[in-house]
């Protein structure tokens, strides 16, 4: 029995059309995508325009001539009353209503187009084709968040039953905890884990310490999905040694679907069917591939919502090698907004006090997991959980390493932790500015 086209159905998303017009995109040759791109791209503006009275102001001229003049949208641009974005003809009633986690700062209500909503599954269902999972059989080890409220926790729980999910909750990840999750790995017959990176990675690493292989808990075990944080190259090995299965990258938001997926030849495709993805200099002009710059992201299908040129807040770069029709992503490094300003007024990206103390915390051991924060503008601090306090040794080599790769006179406080301090959604961000 197909559960999940059979939910996706019975909330009237057509998703049997959906895959039919995927399969035809597709379809499409090498030659003529560039061209395929091109027309729903101008189409889609063109009906937000003619059916949308928030985009036709927030485009600000009449006429639609070029693509390069159509204005980059922000979330700070979408955080207005939902019923006064939707294009005429829509409704609440007849629309995928969602909210994004807030994990960058600046939560907000979207909607997409019922076709839109079951053209993103299609997607995704195509995509994890390409590694043996099957949506409707496949039996998945979730690690995420869940909402706390009665109605919100019982609706989740029960998407998770029709979705043939099993909720591993991420807020508590404690060793009684870890040691629940292997059980349930016992009894079960999980055909793969998908989750947050952080939270997937302390499970690995609690395997690691107790000299456990979960394959051979779960011989059923066939791949491991992370999503929604940076995963570090070392941190995918010792995932992959930990599960004894391949990992594989998905890249994705809530307000567009999905944006990229890691195939087995270790290449990071982007989704070029049913998304546009530009990368952007501060300028808004399109950076040839190779230059890393903003990622925009238009929605060429979403006819209820205008998701046009949308800065979703990463940075990343596309491979030399990218067509229209198989861009890659060639590297995703981490949020724009994710930055550090010091007291001489140089700007660090946030990443970087994770890189260049993440080697010498890990190689402390015993190290669980930590996590970086700008409290001024010469001071940070790091939390950590550790089954020791970092000795006097470890503190020195991180503020040498500090010093050499972002710079002087900065303060740091370390802050021992029996656990860190995740979202409403689950996710650990790794850098956090206060100021």
């Amino acid at each position: 029995m197909n559960w999940f086209k059979i939910s996706l159905q019975l909330n009237k998303f057509p998703i049997n059309r959906a895959q039919k017009v995927l399969r035809e995109i597709q379809q499409i040759p090498e030659e003529s995508f560039l061209n395929y791109i091109q027309e729903k791209r101008d189409a889609i503006v063109i009906h937000h325009l003619n059916h949308n009275s928030y985009y036709s102001e927030f485009f600000g001229k009449k006429n639609f001539t070029s693509w390069e003049e159509v204005p980059v949208m922000s979330k700070s641009d979408l955080q207005r009353p939902l019923n006064e974005r939707l294009s005429k003809g829509y409704s609440k009633n007849k629309i995928y209503v969602g909210k994004t986690s807030g994990s960058s700062g600046h939560p907000f209500i979207f909607a997409k187009d019922r076709f839109c909503h079951a053209l993103t599954w299609a997607g995704f269902i195509n995509r994890y084709d390409w590694i043996g999972i099957d949506l409707n059989k496949s039996l998945q080890a979730r690690f995420y968040g869940i909402p706390l409220d009665i109605y919100g926790n019982f609706m989740e729980r029960f998407k998770d039953q029709v979705s043939l999910r099993r909720r591993f909750n991420v807020f508590d990840l404690s060793e009684q905890k870890m040691q629940a999750f292997l059980e349930r790995f016992k009894r079960s017959r999980f055909d793969y884990l998908n989750g947050y990176t952080s939270a997937i990675l302390l499970f690995a690493k609690y395997l690691n310490k107790h000299k456990i292989v979960l394959k051979n808990i779960c011989p059923s075990l066939k791949i491991c999905i992370v999503t929604s944080e940076k995963l570090f190259e070392d941190d995918k090995l010792l995932i992959e040694a930990a599960f004894g299965v391949p990992v594989i990258n998905e890249y994705g938001a809530s307000e567009v679907g999905l944006i990229a997926f890691e195939n087995q030849q270790n290449e990071w495709i982007i989704n070029s069917e049913d998304l546009l993805i530009e990368i952007l200099d501060e300028d808004g002009h399109i950076l040839p591939n190779g230059e890393e710059g903003r990622v925009v992201i238009t929605s060429l299908y979403n006819k209820a919502h205008p998701m046009i040129r949308y800065d979703i807040g990463d940075t990343g770069t596309l491979d030399i090698k990218s067509t229209p029709k198989k861009p890659i992503l060639n590297k995703l490094t981490g949020r724009t907004n994710d930055v550090a300003i010091l007291a001489n007024g140089k700007v660090v990206p946030g990443l970087t006090f994770y890189y260049v103390t993440k080697s010498i915390i890990e190689d402390a051991g015993g190290i669980k997991e930590f996590l970086i924060i700008q409290t001024d503008l010469d001071r940070f601090k790091i939390e950590y959980v550790s089954e020791q306090e970092f000795t006097s040794i470890q503190v020195q080599k991180i503020l040498s390493a500090i010093e050499t790769f972002v710079g002087k006179n900065l303060n740091v406080d370390f802050e021992r932790k029996t656990i860190l301090k995740r979202n409403k959604s689950g996710k650990l961000k790794q850098f956090t500015s206060m100021i």
